[in-house]
C-alpha cells in the first residue's frame, strides 16, 4: 500500500470512471487499476465490480465504508504536510469572524505584541462556518468561532466561553422602531440586509423564518458589518444580528425578539483535537483564555 493508491481510490469512488482518474493524476489506465488491484488483495475483498451491460462501475458497501475511512486518513495526511510546513516558518494561523474580531482582537492584540508572538501571527477573517471548515482542514491552527449549537464534532477541541442572544434592528425612521420587542413573524414583510452565506446571522435568519413559514425577503448581502449597520440605518432595510456587534454610537433602533425557543450565539475558542501545543501554540492559547474571560461576556459566564 501507499498513499498514491489510496488516493487514487479516493477519486475512483467520486468519478467512477478509469480513465478519468487517470487523467487527473496524469498516468496511465493501467496505473490506476494495478493500484485498486493491489488495495483489494490487500484487503481480500471486492470494492468495485465493473457493470458491462450498462457500462458502469459499481462501488460496493466494502468500497464506500474502505472510502470513507481513506477520506479521514488522506485528510490527516493533509493537515500533517501543512503543519510540518508551519513548523518551519514559526506561523501561527489564526482565525476570527470579523463581528467576535471587532469585539476580541484588540485585547490579543496587545497581549501578542507585549509577548513578541504578533510576528509569529497570521489572521484570516471570514464566517464562522467558512473558518470551521479551514480549521478541519489543517489551514488555519486556532478560531474564535461563533455557533448556534456547541462544537462536538470528535476532530475538534472546542471550549465555549460565553453566549449572546439575537436582536432585530431597523432605522429609527422604520415603523418598527416605535416597539421595543417584536415576535419574528411580524417581519415577514420586511426588507433584509444579510451577511453572505458562511456567516452564523445567515444561518440565523433561515432558521427563524423557516419556524414561521416564510421566506425573508432579502435584498443585500454583505460581508461587512459596518455596511450592514449603515444600510439598516439609512432605513434601506432592516437586520438581525447579535447583540456583541451593537454598540452605543449606533444610529438605530434595537429590539428584542419575543419568540420563544430562539437561537443563542455560541462563543468558542476552538482547535483541532489532534494539535500538539508547541510553547508558542500554548502562549497564543494562554493569551485567549485570559483574553476571552476578562472580558465582560466572559466573565458573565463565570
Amino acid at each position: 500500500m501507499n498513499i498514491r493508491d489510496f488516493e487514487y481510490f479516493h477519486q475512483l469512488v467520486k468519478e467512477k470512471n478509469f480513465s478519468k482518474v487517470a487523467q487527473n493524476f496524469s498516468v496511465s489506465q493501467p496505473t490506476v487499476t494495478l493500484a485498486i488491484k493491489r488495495l483489494e488483495e490487500e484487503f481480500e475483498t471486492t470494492f468495485f465490480i465493473r457493470d458491462r451491460s450498462h457500462k458502469e462501475l459499481l462501488v460496493t458497501p466494502s468500497g464506500y465504508q474502505f472510502d470513507a475511512h481513506l477520506k479521514v486518513i488522506l485528510n490527516e495526511l493533509t493537515i500533517a504536510q501543512k503543519e510540518a510546513l508551519r513548523a518551519k516558518q514559526e506561523k501561527l494561523l489564526f482565525g476570527l469572524p470579523p463581528i467576535i474580531g471587532n469585539y476580541f482582537f484588540p485585547n490579543i492584540v496587545s497581549k501578542l505584541i507585549a509577548t513578541g508572538l504578533i510576528e509569529q501571527l497570521e489572521t484570516k477573517e471570514a464566517g464562522s462556518q467558512a473558518l470551521l471548515k479551514l480549521l478541519l482542514d489543517g489551514s488555519l491552527d486556532f478560531c474564535l468561532l461563533g455557533s448556534l449549537e456547541p462544537l462536538t464534532q470528535p476532530a475538534l477541541k472546542a471550549e465555549t466561553f460565553a453566549q449572546t442572544s439575537f436582536k432585530i434592528i431597523v432605522s429609527k425612521q422604520h415603523p418598527l422602531a416605535q416597539k421595543k420587542a417584536v415576535y419574528f413573524s411580524e417581519l415577514k414583510d420586511e426588507r433584509f440586509i444579510v451577511h453572505n452565506e458562511g456567516f452564523i446571522h445567515d444561518k440565523v435568519l433561515k432558521l427563524l423564518a423557516q419556524k414561521e413559514h416564510f421566506r425573508p425577503n432579502v435584498i443585500y448581502r454583505t460581508n461587512y458589518v459596518h455596511v450592514l449597520k449603515s444600510m439598516v440605518a439609512s432605513n434601506t432595510g432592516i437586520a438581525c444580528l447579535t447583540d456583541i456587534a451593537l454598540s452605543p454610537n449606533d444610529d438605530f433602533s434595537v429590539l428584542d425578539l419575543l419568540d420563544e425557543h430562539q437561537p443563542k450565539f455560541l462563543l468558542s475558542i476552538v482547535t483541532r483535537a489532534t494539535q500538539v501545543m508547541t510553547p508558542a501554540k500554548k502562549q497564543l492559547l494562554d493569551i485567549l483564555h485570559d483574553t476571552v474571560y476578562h472580558s465582560p461576556l466572559g466573565k458573565e459566564t463565570q
